[in-house]
């Protein structure tokens, strides 16, 4: 899986993944971060997300990271903003209010451009990645988002019954990565009712993190 394969879906509008009234988990579990109302959140890989719109509305600065410039375009379009576009190294930096999206590749973010985040909301990026990726994945976080908060998202099913993304992210695997920095908890267990692409039993794992 590389560049071109999610380049390729943002242009053919193959975006299923995309939540059109963004994610409720999100809304019931984010208070256990106990965030200050202008805390600066990062949402790696975050795509047009509408849960960026309800995070806005909350009073959260958005720091986001995502490879499709297409995606960011539509995403500051529909929110009614008009970004100030400027360099970033190999990246390009959308902004606009409260809002700023780093566009390329996310192993290209620096944590010095970024600079200090309150917290990280992951909902699809690790499951967007596959197994050989998300080591490295979830250390380039740990590292630029300086170990802060997390609250993550995966999915549980049965990987050989269906072709990721999205990718089935067992505790063990959530614990392996994530564990020397974190001590973490699961949250919340909910079962999909229609399932992942049709498959049960599909769970969303809520997993919320602090640093040790």
């Amino acid at each position: 899986m590389d560049e071109e394969f999610w380049q390729g879906k943002w242009r053919r509008g193959e975006i299923a993944f995309h939540e059109a009234d963004g994610n409720p988990l999100l809304r019931r579990y984010l208070p256990a971060l106990h965030l200050p109302a202008d805390s600066r959140l990062l949402l790696p890989l975050c795509g047009k997300t509408r849960d960026i719109s309800w995070l806005l509305g909350q009073g959260y600065t958005i720091i986001g990271a995502e490879l499709s410039r297409l995606a960011i375009e539509q995403l500051f379009a529909e929110l009614g903003m008009v970004p100030h576009v400027t360099p970033a190294g190999p990246l390009e930096r959308f902004e606009a209010g409260r809002l700023t999206v780093f566009v390329g590749n996310f192993f290209d973010l620096d944590r010095h451009v970024l600079g200090e985040v309150d917290a990280v909301y992951d909902r699809a990026a690790l499951v967007a990645l596959p197994e050989a990726m998300r080591a490295r994945y979830a250390g380039h976080l740990v590292h630029l988002a300086r170990a802060a908060p997390q609250l993550l998202i995966a999915f549980e099913y049965d990987q050989s019954q269906l072709v990721g993304p999205p990718f089935a992210v067992p505790e063990a695997e959530v614990r392996r990565h994530y564990g020397g920095a974190y001590h973490v908890t699961e949250a919340g267990r909910h079962e999909l009712k229609d399932g992942l692409k049709g498959l049960k039993p599909a769970h969303e794992i809520v997993w919320l993190m602090r640093p040790r």
